[in-house]
């Protein structure tokens, strides 16, 4: 190997270093100091959904077996906390304790009170039924984004079919009166995970299907305008935490800055991560949805709520 080649070489390696130990530095900087994947609960059939209330628990759903439960963030523990649940999907809580979902069995939007009780916010859009809501996120000043990708399931078959309702997979926003539904998304290919900013003023949302995450402008309207690749990787559900930091799931949790840039990747051992939220009253530990199990990491960043 001439003196050229080597030169090249060794300035090759030395930048994949750099950028190898910047990962692991940033890595340092949001998980907790000797910080370990802990499995809280397996036996499930596909988790999703995790929401967390102002006391830190986390409700998450098994959509297969259409029931949601709660983690204990005091306990360490998980109970039932509702059957029936809709075929829940993506849940979100409300700063009063009711818990929003994207109820996918019929197609629909829920609120659920705290004692489980469920009421129907939103059936159809212009007369058709949606494709099937499936995550959603509640700005600070009242209003709900949520996404509409057409996932055929096998519980329609006597409902409906599994042909696409809506003329696009779009994002759509209920007002906080509930009086208005309006589509603020129609150019994606298959929109899934979304999350806000704690001010109300940027929403990411993930187009799992082209592989690629959008970040938009929040109107007061609730339009969104400045559509802007935030980073090429979809995922199924995302979570934010205090330093603009935005979690993306798939395979493991992956994490990026408010850049857009990769800072760091937890692995999970699991055939595919679905979602992800922060939990406990602190809003420090990582509260993780795989497959048929849920985790928790413990970190040094907060979430926010």
């Amino acid at each position: 190997m001439n003196l050229i080649k080597q030169s090249i070489l060794l300035a090759t390696l030395m930048i994949s270093q750099q950028t190898f130990s910047q990962e692991i530095d940033d890595k340092k900087n949001i998980v907790a100091k000797n910080a370990e994947l802990v499995k809280v609960q397996d036996g499930f059939a596909f988790t999703e959904g995790p929401a967390v209330n102002r006391f830190g628990d986390v409700f998450f759903t098994d959509q297969p077996n259409n029931k949601i439960y709660k983690w204990n963030a005091i306990a360490n523990s998980v109970e039932l906390f509702k059957e029936n649940a809709g075929r829940s999907n993506g849940l979100y809580f409300m700063l009063d304790g009711t818990l929003l979902a994207a109820a996918d069995e019929k197609n629909e939007l829920w609120s659920i009170a705290t004692d489980g009780t469920e009421q129907v916010l939103v059936t159809a859009f212009k007369s058709k039924k949606l494709n099937g809501p499936n995550d959603l996120w509640v700005r600070p000043k009242g209003g709900v984004y949520f996404t509409d990708p057409l996932y055929p399931r096998d519980y329609w078959e006597g409902i409906r079919t599994a042909e696409q309702q809506q003329e696009g997979q779009n994002v759509y926003f209920l007002s906080a009166d509930r009086s208005e539904l309006f589509t603020v998304t129609e150019d994606l290919v298959q929109p899934n995970g979304i999350v806000g900013t704690p001010d109300g003023k940027i929403l990411y949302v993930a187009d799992i299907g082209a592989k690629k995450t959008y970040q938009y402008d929040i109107r007061e309207d609730g339009y969104l305008t400045n559509k802007k690749l935030f980073c090429e990787m979809g995922s199924d559900g995302m979570t934010i935490d205090e330093r603009g930091n935005v979690y993306l799931t798939g395979d493991g949790v992956t994490v990026f800055n408010k850049k857009g840039e990769q800072i760091a990747h937890i692995p999970v051992p699991e055939k595919w991560t679905a979602n992800v939220c922060f939990g406990a009253l602190d809003r420090k530990t990582l509260f993780i949805t795989a497959s048929d199990a849920v985790y928790t990491l413990q970190m040094k960043t907060r979430g926010v709520w």
